[in-house]
């Protein structure tokens, strides 16, 4: 008996290069996918966090604005009151008007005059403190010869007010020299007279400062 033995090839399929890089596209396609869906969370959690950031900042220059705004209000607000309220002024002392009593002239060869004067008196006060002033005197002139004193009781001049008093005094010419102008003046109707006066005394800033002050 006779036989041939059969011959059993095999041949093996051929890989296609195209496919190798299909299969290579997609697998990085679906990492790619992956590796975006897990970075999705930290974009988020950034995003947030510098959104916290920029309001954080906010906030502080927002707290710092007003932090300069109230020291330049406060500030002007100090000086305005440093200028006005603090600042203490020299109370004015001034004759306002003057009534008369006896008024005795005589025009002759040997004029003179006696005269009962009644003077209205005012102290202005313009500080936002009470002005305290001493006993004080108000001595009248005429021509530069003193003719009469007036004496002044201490008292008070309220906070920018003006305190108005009375006071009497006689006006004299006896100590005028005999070469005066006085005859003249008679003739023509005139009395030149003066005055002056030194009030001395203290304005009171609430109860706290106190600054001495002669007007």
């Amino acid at each position: 008996i006779s036989f041939k033995p059969s011959k059993q090839t095999s041949k093996r399929k051929p890989i296609s290069l195209s496919l190798i890089l299909t299969d290579c596209q997609e697998l990085k396609r679906s990492m790619a996918g992956m590796e975006q869906k897990q970075s999705y969370p930290r974009s988020d959690e950034e995003a947030a966090s510098e959104l916290s950031k920029e309001l954080g900042r906010k906030k502080r220059m927002k707290c710092l604005a007003y932090v300069v705004a109230f020291a330049v209000f406060q500030t002007a607000i100090i000086t305005l009151f440093a200028l006005t309220v603090m600042k203490i002024k020299t109370p004015k002392f001034r004759v306002r008007s003057a009534t008369f009593g006896t008024f005795d002239v005589a025009t002759s060869s040997n004029p003179s005059f006696n005269i009962a004067m009644n003077a209205e008196v005012g102290v202005k006060n313009t500080n936002f403190g009470h002005y305290k002033f001493d006993n004080s005197t108000i001595t009248f002139f005429y021509r530069g010869t003193p003719v009469g004193t007036a004496f002044v009781s201490k008292a008070r001049a309220k906070a920018r007010s003006t305190k108005m008093f009375n006071v009497t005094v006689d006006l004299t010419s006896t100590n005028l020299p005999t070469n005066s102008e006085l005859g003249n003046d008679l003739n023509a109707g005139v009395l030149l007279l003066s005055s002056q006066s030194t009030l001395r005394g203290k304005v009171e800033l609430m109860k706290v400062m106190k600054k001495k002050k002669s007007t």
